[in-house]
């Protein structure tokens, strides 16, 4: 028999796979400032529109220039929209350790040069011998003509007179500064018991200034009390003086310093008696942390000893014992043109008896920034992280998530328009989002 053909045999063909679920999505970048949902960077991908819109919509969700997946949107950074700005002032105590109030048992001068002191001294809250000794304030004596420091018989220029002039020259507007300090006369405004007459220039000024670091960005006004005490002329003790602004009750000046605010008899920004109208005892500059005080109005209530006994230089005693002490425990200053007598220990030195006190707070201008990133429905809906797709279709890995992935918002990212990152912050709990959710997150910057 011939022998018989066989049969071909059929290969069957490969099926096809089943459709998977849910389309394959890149998205397109965001607007200029954009928030971040989660943290990482992946390989460089071709941004394609959803492919569920006839139009192309840009703020879908996209990712970072190098991402691999959409984790980024924008934010309409207009005020009112999603950014809300608000100015908050800060108040604090002023010395270290935050206190409000330096007592006369803790006031103590540090050590300086000489040559420094010829200028200036430093109030501290300690003993100088103590490591934990700071400056809180400094003072200084300036003379319109150079009384009170060495001249060297009138060849040289005295110390006190480049500290008027410096104060001056700060303080007051170009068309005052020849004119001087008229602090005693407010002004021409006539207080009723005024120690300068009409039109006086304050040929000699007390200066207390105060420590940026500590006042921040002004001296907290209507907070602040100086009290001082010391001798009168029979060198007994005389009544304690408190001062303190008159912002309560007026506006202030204007000035290239700031605004300027009267240093009038009281306590905490309530003036005794008639405040500016009955006298004026020296001006404050806030933003300066700055008070110039009328050697003239000052030693009229706390004059110190008379006679020749005020010629002696002025030392800094602790215990308060010690005739040069006692003599310059007021603010009759020593006029002497041949030596340095320290007239701005004067000043320490009223600060010693007991009753006077300190008692300063600082002032901060803070800003605070709210950014409000609002996640919506179909916005970050997919993850950067490279295990969250597979395959060269950037298929997602989970086939439970196919048609409605799963993923959390952990953390927030603002950056800014040039694509740098400005602020980075982590959520307490990460947020569960997904196609059927939505949501809104505050971010809250002060600085």
């Amino acid at each position: 028999m011939p022998a018989r053909k066989k049969k071909p045999i059929r290969k069957s063909a490969a099926r096809r796979p089943a459709a998977r679920k849910g389309p394959v999505r890149k998205f397109r970048p965001g607007g200029p400032t954009q928030a971040m949902s989660e943290t990482g960077l992946g390989a460089s991908t071709q941004y394609m529109p959803d492919p569920n819109t006839a139009t192309p919509d840009r703020t879908w969700g996209s990712v970072q220039p190098g991402g691999s997946v959409g984790t980024m949107v924008g934010i309409n950074a207009t005020e009112g929209e999603d950014l809300l700005t608000d100015t908050v002032k800060v108040t604090a105590g002023y010395f270290t350790g935050g206190g409000g109030t330096l007592n006369a048992a803790d006031i103590y001068t540090g050590s300086l040069a000489d040559s420094n002191e010829a200028y200036y001294f430093n109030i501290i809250q300690t003993s100088p011998l103590s490591a934990s000794a700071e400056t809180q304030f400094s003072v200084a004596y300036g003379h319109a003509g150079g009384s009170g420091s060495d001249t060297d018989a009138g060849v040289v220029e005295g110390p006190t007179k480049a500290i008027y002039g410096q104060w001056a020259s700060t303080l007051l507007g170009e068309t005052e500064v020849s004119g001087g300090f008229k602090i005693s006369t407010n002004d021409g405004n006539n207080p009723t018991n005024k120690a300068l007459a009409t039109g006086a220039r304050d040929e000699d000024v007390y200066i207390l200034l105060g420590k940026r670091e500590r006042f921040k960005d002004r001296i907290n006004k209507k907070n602040w009390t100086v009290a001082l005490s010391g001798s009168n002329s029979a060198v007994s003790g005389a009544n304690i003086l408190y001062l303190t602004d008159d912002s309560n009750t007026t506006t202030g000046k204007g000035t290239v310093a700031g605004t300027r605010y009267n240093i009038v008899s009281g306590t905490n920004g309530t003036a005794v008696g008639n405040g500016a109208a009955d006298k004026v005892y020296g001006w404050i500059y806030p933003e300066m942390g700055v008070m110039i005080f009328s050697q003239a109005e000052l030693s009229s209530s706390i004059p110190g000893a008379s006679g020749s006994i005020t010629d002696m230089t002025a030392s800094f005693d602790k215990a308060g014992a010690a005739s040069s002490y006692v003599s310059c425990s007021g603010f009759a200053p020593n006029l002497n043109a041949n030596g340095n007598p320290n007239n701005a220990l004067k000043f320490v030195n009223c600060l010693q008896p007991t009753g006077a006190y300190l008692k300063f707070r600082s002032e901060e201008d803070q800003l605070s920034t709210s950014y409000f990133c609002r996640v919506r429905a179909k916005d970050l809906n997919f993850s950067n992280n490279p295990t969250f797709v597979s395959g060269s279709h950037n298929e997602i890995s989970n086939a439970d998530m196919w048609g409605n992935p799963n993923v959390y918002i952990s953390g927030i990212g603002l950056y800014g328009t040039g694509g740098a990152l400005i602020a980075l912050g982590k959520l307490s709990t990460s947020l569960k989002k997904n196609f059927s959710t939505e949501a809104t997150i505050k971010v809250k910057l002060t600085y």
